[in-house]
Formats: structure tokens, C-alpha cells, sequence
């Protein structure tokens, strides 16, 4: 096959490359990563390059303008190589928000009663061990074995081939004067029986720390929690976004990208990403990585498989069933986590293949399952997971809301990243915008809860009616025709750039939201509406009976709730039944990690909840175009937006 070469502009060398070639592989060939978040599927057009020589056959230019595709600009993930070539990459976006964990390590509360030697899976014993003689010719495993069943009484002790071999030099080396950690096996079981976890030479002093890590592995955010076993304290955390974001902003991209390039690349960019957040965290705390003896690891069960490199085709495919939600205990050796190869990896257990572990780990962080008030847990994003239910029932479902609430599938959305806007008001009488952006930085596009800021705004407004259509007969030059139909312009191009360009000296785009792009919001909050409508109808509790909304995942903590209600994608209920929960995924795996009763009780909330696969329910379509209008069809289940919008017209009619 005939080679062609391509250069890239920000790298030193072109490569040679074979006909047919991506441009994004020929990039990876080059050691460029161009990020693709929509998987490759060329959706999302955010790995626009521009050939400044030569020609690519383009497969698909969606998301590319007709002045973008004449200026030379094509999808590098849906162009191939067809010749020699000169590519310019324009600077890619960079993830540059400040991300947290929502708490402070101090604000952390240990759990009450919290006692090590009771509720840890984890125990660490001194050893004085007989030295061997010619009158006492003891194997040292037998020998090990005995003085852990005469000190705790545990009968049956495993050990791994690699620690064997370690054995008899680290009992010789502590002069047969050792400190053993060993595990319960398995969790919550019988205390007679348990696996060798580490041996060290000498007595460990008794107020050394035992560590263990919690970590949420979510789709756009890992979290890690370095904890003391032995206390319970949260020493250290850290965040970082997934890595696997470049090839995909959503699960089910991060799927497809899988299934054609298979799961390695995919479980090697999230390990990274883990691995560096321990490393993080342990050198903050100068403790040594191969310390950690335990991990507890929620995620969406699209995570998780892709975590432990188990093909995940299958969830996104009908009829959407896991290979596995009950994983069983491995080790950090079997699935590559840096910290001691003998740790004990506890991943949470899920319900199905939307309903994952960080929302087993949420509904028990939250006390859902344990409280006698009718409650609904919210976990949106990509997908929305709910839970309705109380101490005696529980039900579940997910449904797609697809990824406008994360910025992507809108024209000029984006991440919660340096120059997103955040948040919108408009001036009812002028239809005048002003905006928050993230960073104080020129606009570059909206983030979620920007879009649903604007979505509201603009409903209150009259700028758009209750079917999401533009009303072109109000004085502004704001409302006008676009390229894909009526739009509404938050930001002139010219607005906040010098001389009218960017720092790359392109002209800028006006920044404006476009009647595809509101079908697009409205789709997706519908889906959530209709999905707990459903729910609460599954069970015949209507949606006035809920006690509280319980948010979790980092959706609830940057939205304005009133603006939420007002489009119709939260419930209408008093703002003090709302409590924004934060990371409740790895806060449940900090609880399990700590206690072998609130890791039983995780299972048993993934076991007694009653999955709703809506794709299988007839009432979910009906709910979902009902929930197609702002705020709904039925305006009486919103009372206070109608209050709002009258008292926001009766203002315009008296100025």
C-alpha cells in the first residue's frame, strides 16, 4: 500500500503513513493526541483541523460550517489520507477549572462509632515467631500460620505465590519478630479465615497509619481518598478528569471507541489517571504508595468494566445487560493499580447497566435507604440515574439524556472549563444578555448550567415559547436566522477579544444558541422529567409526595436550582426539600472502605432495587413528550413558574 507523508505544524518530524489513514491515528503515530470526546463518531467536531496542503477525503462534516470546510477545515477523526499532506492544529481545548472533591478533608465526618477492630476488613497483628532448630524443623508457612491462630484465632490463612516467595527472607530479616496484615475473606465473613496481605520485618510501630484509598472513577471526574484505617480520617484527596475524555466525552462513546480499538487504551488512560492521583495524595501525606492495602472503587458500570478491561459492547446494546456487577475481590497486582501488589480491591457492586456502583455508593451515603421520608436521589449527567424510594422500597431507572447538560451536542457547548459561560440573565425589556463566564476570560461557549440558565432566561423572556420556538417579532437584532435556523446571539464575536480576534489570530464566532440546539436541551431535560415521572408512577406515588430531592455527582453543584425547576428538569417543590449532596459515589466508598456493615449494606441496596428499564416501558414515551414543552404540558405540576413568568410579563406591560 502507498505511503504519504504528513506534517503536522506543532510537531518536529512528519510520519509516513498508508493510504486510508485516519488523520487522528496519523497524529498518534506523530506522538500528537487530538482529542476526540464524541469517540471518533465525528458528532461532536471538536478535532477540527485545518489542511493548509495537500487533500484528505473527508467522510462526514457535521459540525463544521460552510466558511470552516472553504477555509480548509475537516474532522480529523473522520478524514483519511490520501497524500502527501500539511495539517495546523488549532490549540485544543484544556481543562483548566479548578476541580475539587466538594469537601474539606477536616469537614470529613468519621463515622460515629467507628471502630477498626470491629468494622475493618483489615487487621494487623505483631508476630514473635519460635525460630526453627534441628529439634524444631517447621516449615516457616506452617510456622507463620500458627502464630497468627494462636494471637487472633484465624484458622485458615491464604497467601499469593509472590508473598510466599517473599516469606522467609522478611521472617529472617525481622530476626522471626514480624508485623502480618491480613484480610477477612471474604468481606464481612468469618473472622476465621482470612488472606495474607503483607509481611513486614519487626514490630510496625502501633500508631503507624494502615492506609486505604476510596476513589469514584465518574465519567468526567476521578476522585481518590486517602484514608487512615485505623482512625478513619481522610488524610488527603485529589481529583483529576478522566483521561479517557479524548476518546470520549460520554459512556457510550468511550464504548464504541472501545470495541473498535479494544479495551487496553481505554483501562490504561483511566489507570493513569487513578495511579497519578494516588501518587498525588500519598506524596502530599509522605506516605509510601506500596502502603496502601486497601481500595474501595465506585463507578458507573461502564467504568468499571472498562477499569478491569472487560469488554462493555454489550450495555450499550439491547437488551443492555453488565458482564458482571458483583465483582469479586482482586488484588492491586491483577488490575494494575499502584499501591501494594497484594492490596485488596473491593469494586462496589451495581444494579444494571445504567445503574452502576456510584449509585449503589450514593443512595447509602445519602441514608436514603435508611430513611422513612419518601426521597428521590438524582445523579445526572450523560445518562440520569434515579432512586425513588424510602427505608422500605426502592426503585430504579436511567435513562439517556445525551450530553447537552455536559456542554457537548449544543453548537458552542463545552466543558466547565477557562471561558465557558456559567451563567445568564436577560433583560426583559431590552433582551439584552449579561453573562458569568468561568475564569473571567473571553466567552468561548456554554457550559451546562450555562445552557440551562439561557434555557430559562429565555422561556421567561418570550424570546422562546413553551415548544422551544424562537419568537422572531421581538425588537432585537439578537434574534435572527442562522445557518441552522433561528437563533438567539449571546456574545458578538467581536465582544472581549483584541482587534476582534483570538489569541491564534482567527476571527471569532458569535456565540450564539440555535433552535437545533434548544431541541436538543429540551430532549434531554424531558428524559430526566419523564424518568422520575415514571418512577414515582411505577410505584403510585405521585410527585407531590416526594420528601426531598437528594442531588448528588457535580451536576447539583454548580446549577441554579430555580432555574432548573423553571425549564421543567427538577421537580417544583419548596428550594428547602433540594439538598445538593456533592460526590456522594466516593463518599460511599469511603463508608465501605471503612466498614464491613456499610459495604453489606451497599449489596444490599443493589439487591433489593427493583430496576425499571424504561426502553421497555410503554408509559415512558408519553411522559417523555409530555416533559418536550417549558416547562411542561401540564402547567399545574409547576405552579411557581407560572407564577414567575406572569409576574415577569405583568412587569413588561407596566414599563
Amino acid at each position: 500500500m502507498a505511503k504519504h507523508i504528513v506534517t503536522f505544524d506543532i510537531v518536529r518530524e512528519p510520519v509516513a503513513v498508508s493510504t486510508g489513514t485516519l488523520l487522528t491515528e496519523a497524529a498518534r503515530e506523530a506522538g500528537l493526541d487530538i482529542a476526540q470526546p464524541c469517540g471518533g463518531q465525528g458528532r461532536c467536531g471538536r478535532c477540527a483541523v485545518q489542511v493548509t496542503d495537500g487533500r484528505v477525503r473527508q467522510r462526514s462534516a457535521l459540525r463544521l460550517s460552510a466558511e470552516d470546510v472553504a477555509n480548509g477545515y475537516v474532522l480529523a477523526c473522520q478524514a483519511v489520507v490520501e497524500g502527501d499532506v500539511s495539517i495546523h492544529v488549532p490549540p485544543q481545548e484544556t481543562l483548566e477549572r479548578r476541580l475539587t472533591t466538594d469537601r474539606v478533608v477536616a469537614d470529613i465526618q468519621i463515622p460515629s462509632g467507628y471502630d477498626p477492630a470491629v468494622d475493618q476488613t483489615l487487621r494487623r497483628v505483631w508476630l514473635t515467631l519460635p525460630p526453627p532448630s534441628m529439634d524444631n524443623q517447621t516449615d516457616d508457612w506452617n510456622r507463620l500460620q500458627t502464630a497468627v491462630y494462636q494471637q487472633t484465632g484465624v484458622e485458615s490463612l491464604s497467601i499469593s505465590l509472590p508473598l510466599l516467595r517473599q516469606m522467609g527472607s522478611v521472617l529472617r530479616e525481622g530476626g522471626w519478630r514480624v508485623t502480618a496484615v491480613f484480610a477477612s475473606q471474604p468481606p464481612g465473613g468469618s473472622q476465621t479465615s482470612g488472606r495474607l496481605v503483607a509481611l513486614l520485618p519487626g514490630h510496625v510501630p502501633e500508631d503507624e497509619p494502615l492506609w486505604g484509598i476510596a476513589a469514584d472513577i465518574g465519567t468526567t471526574t476521578v476522585s481518590v481518598w486517602l484514608v487512615d484505617l485505623f482512625s478513619g480520617r481522610v488524610a488527603q484527596q485529589a481529583a483529576e478528569y478522566n483521561r479517557q475524555i479524548r476518546r470520549g466525552e460520554d459512556v457510550i462513546s468511550r464504548i464504541i471507541y472501545a470495541s473498535k480499538h479494544g479495551p487496553a487504551e481505554m483501562q490504561a488512560l483511566v489507570l493513569q489517571t487513578i495511579n497519578g492521583l494516588v501518587d498525588r495524595v500519598c506524596r502530599r501525606q509522605k506516605a509510601a504508595k506500596e502502603s496502601v492495602l486497601k481500595a474501595t472503587i465506585a463507578g458507573n458500570s461502564a467504568m468499571i468494566h472498562l477499569l478491569l478491561g472487560v469488554p462493555a459492547e454489550s450495555i450499550r446494546l439491547s437488551p443492555f445487560v453488565t458482564a458482571v456487577n458483583h465483582i469479586p475481590l482482586l488484588t492491586a497486582a491483577e488490575m494494575g493499580l499502584d499501591i501494594h501488589p497484594e492490596a485488596v480491591v473491593d469494586c462496589l457492586p451495581g444494579v444494571a447497566g445504567y445503574v452502576g456502583a456510584d449509585i449503589t455508593a450514593g443512595v447509602l451515603s445519602s441514608g436514603l435507604d435508611d430513611s422513612e421520608q419518601v426521597s428521590l436521589f438524582l445523579d445526572i449527567g450523560t445518562n440520569g440515574e434515579m432512586v425513588l424510594g424510602c427505608s422500605d422500597w426502592l426503585v430504579t431507572c436511567a435513562c439517556s439524556a445525551g450530553p447537552a447538560f455536559e456542554g457537548a451536542g449544543v453548537r458552542r457547548g463545552m466543558r466547565a472549563t477557562r471561558g465557558a459561560i456559567e451563567e445568564v440573565w436577560i433583560n426583559g425589556d431590552t433582551l439584552e444578555p449579561t453573562i458569568r463566564v468561568i475564569g473571567d476570560a473571553p466567552a468561548k461557549g456554554f457550559c451546562g448550567s450555562g445552557l440551562i440558565s439561557l434555557l430559562a432566561e429565555m422561556f421567561l423572556t418570550s424570546v422562546i415559547d413553551k415548544a422551544g420556538h424562537f419568537n422572531s417579532t421581538r425588537p432585537t437584532d439578537r434574534i435572527r436566522q442562522g445557518e441552522h435556523g433561528w437563533e438567539y446571539v449571546v456574545v458578538w464575536g467581536d465582544e472581549g477579544h483584541e482587534n476582534g480576534r483570538h489569541a491564534n489570530g482567527s476571527p471569532p464566532h458569535d456565540i450564539a444558541i440555535t433552535h437545533v440546539d434548544v431541541d436538543n436541551l429540551l430532549r434531554a431535560k424531558a428524559a430526566i422529567y419523564a424518568g422520575f415521572s415514571v418512577l414515582a408512577d411505577s410505584v403510585g406515588v405521585p410527585l407531590e409526595m416526594v420528601e426531598r430531592a437528594l442531588i448528588g455527582g457535580a451536576f447539583g453543584k454548580y446549577i441554579n436550582v430555580e432555574k432548573a425547576v423553571e425549564i421543567g428538569l427538577l421537580p417544583d417543590m419548596p428550594w428547602e426539600q433540594f439538598r445538593f449532596l456533592g460526590n456522594t459515589a466516593v463518599l460511599g466508598a469511603y463508608q465501605a472502605l471503612l466498614s464491613q456493615k456499610a459495604r453489606e449494606r451497599i449489596a444490599d441496596i443493589a439487591s433489593r432495587m427493583t430496576y425499571i428499564e424504561l426502553s421497555a416501558d410503554n408509559s415512558f414515551y408519553d411522559a417523555f413528550t409530555s416533559a418536550l414543552f417549558l416547562p411542561h404540558t401540564e402547567l399545574s405540576r409547576f405552579p411557581s413558574v407560572a407564577v414567575a413568568r406572569l409576574n415577569h410579563q405583568s412587569v413588561q406591560v407596566e414599563d
